[in-house]
């Protein structure tokens, strides 16, 4: 691998976790740690990471929030994977809040089919891919869009929520750590999450891989505050290790190879 394809390789590694470590580097693309270094000085004086002991994190804040159509390109297998599996979990007569995101949507195309469900959702894809279904009444909550996500949020949708009880929350979420637990890039969405969670008896949280130990600006709710996470991720990832430990149940979801 030429020095150009390495550096796209880590620059598309920062892109999906926030940091990088010299010797996971190394060993990935199969070159000494030096060559590594100057790779990532060679990143860091085009302005996209910034070196620390150890390896570097990217130079793209926590607030960062890339474009919807660019994370639906992200882990596509392990997303359409994870909301098959989170389907599972739905049973006729429940009532399940669908929040945004590219992996609750795939869980929304999961559903159809199904009957005897009642969908809430500040999700307009989510909406659109579930309002033909017969057997499924989809309710949207009110609020103010936001430009480019199609996310309802604001104070009509975190109201629609407090008149609600709901059987189960499906999260979508743009990181999980230990330390942080569950957050999110927009402080409008996290809001919106957090009257879910409120309204619903069950908090499932639908989480690929490649968000686990990543960081967003805004909390949504501790590591205890979720009571399944469904995820590709094996069980010695140190995140999923932590969830265990709280008490949370690890629903794997196994992507087609």
């Amino acid at each position: 691998m030429n020095g150009y394809r390495r550096r796209q390789a880590i620059e598309s590694r920062l892109a999906e976790s926030g940091d990088v470590a010299v010797v996971d580097l190394a060993r990935d693309l199969n070159v000494s740690e030096m060559t590594v270094r100057r790779d990532l000085e060679a990143l860091e004086g085009a302005g996209v990471l910034i070196r620390v002991h150890g390896g570097a994190v990217s130079r793209a804040g926590r607030s960062y929030e890339p474009p919807r159509v660019e994370r639906a390109t992200r882990a596509p297998a392990a997303k359409e994977a994870i909301g098959r599996a989170a389907a599972a979990l739905v049973g006729e007569g429940d009532s399940a809040i669908i929040d945004v995101g590219t992996t609750t949507l795939e869980l929304a195309r999961a559903l159809r089919g199904k009957h005897g469900l009642t969908v809430v959702t500040p999700s307009l894809p989510v909406a659109y891919e579930l309002g033909d279904e017969p057997g499924i009444r989809v309710l949207v909550t009110g609020g103010t869009l936001r430009s480019g996500e199609l996310s309802l949020v604001g104070p009509g949708a975190e109201d629609a929520f407090r008149e609600l009880n709901c059987d189960v929350v499906f999260l979508g979420v743009a990181g999980v750590a230990v330390a942080e637990g569950l957050t999110e890039y927009s402080l409008d969405d996290t809001r919106v999450k957090r009257a879910a969670i409120r309204s619903a008896r069950r908090v499932v949280a639908l989480v690929d891989a490649t968000k686990l130990g990543r960081v967003a600006l805004a909390n949504v709710c501790p590591l205890s505050g979720v009571d399944v996470l469904v995820t590709d991720a094996p069980a010695a990832n140190p995140v999923v290790a932590a969830m265990v430990e709280a008490g949370v149940e690890i629903l794997r979801a196994e992507v087609a190879a």
